[in-house]
């Protein structure tokens, strides 16, 4: 069952959220970096993180699954969220540059699906970046957060579903190794920078970026009957002969 979008409002509102919003909007603009004139997708619970994007997209839609619910983002200007179901994204093929899932794939019934239907809407060009719980870290048992709920992978896990899906694994990090205590909020940053040195493999966080597999399909011969006429069948056949014949049986290469 997912967390109710108000739960998660409350907890990116906290201290301990506040901490989790920065270090993972940190990774997500160093893996793009400027995202002028792009057209961006955020599934899941993505809205603390869009805002942040280095300078302004062309496009930005988050789409929140129904289970889940949907809030109206931004809170000025026109609203630019939208309520999907997983794995039946309301957006044509190939629409979109960059894709970002956060809080997408852990409570979601089938992630393959949610990463299918991703691909569906991803540019040939585009990139995707799909934020989850990491196993062996300590934010995967705070039930007190949201990424201590569902499923969390490993990054061997995580290759494997996005390659499943035809998105190809282009490179990884991690994030979050401060403890998933409000009391060690203010110090995230030193663990963040301490724990990327000497334990990376307890991350809370595991980020892996994928682009679209795009296959080139060269057309096939097909071989199919054709009737040939034979020389000389228009020539008038000579006394007591019988006439040419045509050829039923000839076979050439159809295109």
């Amino acid at each position: 069952m997912r967390r109710d979008v108000l739960e998660l409002r409350a907890f990116y509102g906290s201290p301990l959220g506040k901490a989790a919003r920065e270090m993972l909007t940190r990774k997500v603009s160093e893996a793009w970096g400027d995202a002028a004139g792009l057209d961006v997708l955020g599934v899941g619970y993505p809205t603390p993180f869009l805002q942040y994007l280095d300078h302004r997209p062309r496009r930005v839609v988050a789409a929140m699954p129904a289970a889940q619910g949907v809030e109206v983002w931004p809170r000025q200007g026109r609203n630019r969220s939208v309520l999907v179901e997983d794995g039946d994204l309301p957006f044509r093929n190939a629409m979109f540059d960059r894709v970002l899932a956060v809080h997408a794939l852990e409570e979601s019934v089938d992630p393959l699906e949610v990463l299918c239907e991703i691909g569906r809407v991803t540019a040939p060009t585009g990139r995707v970046i799909v934020a989850v719980a990491a196993r062996n870290g300590a934010w995967a048992n705070a039930e007190g957060t949201p990424f201590g709920h569902g499923r969390p992978f490993t990054r061997l896990q995580l290759e494997s579903l996005l390659r499943e899906a035809e998105l190809e694994p282009t490179g990884y990090t991690r994030a979050l190794y401060v403890p998933p205590m409000t009391a060690f909020a203010r110090w995230a940053e030193g663990f963040e920078q301490a724990g990327a040195r000497l334990w990376p493999g307890f991350a809370g966080i595991i980020l892996m970026e994928a682009v679209k597999q795009t296959f080139a399909v060269k057309p096939r011969g097909v071989r199919a009957r054709a009737h040939v006429l034979v020389p000389g069948a228009l020539q008038p056949a000579p006394a007591g002969l019988p006439p040419a014949r045509y050829s039923d049986r000839l076979e050439t290469p159809g295109v």
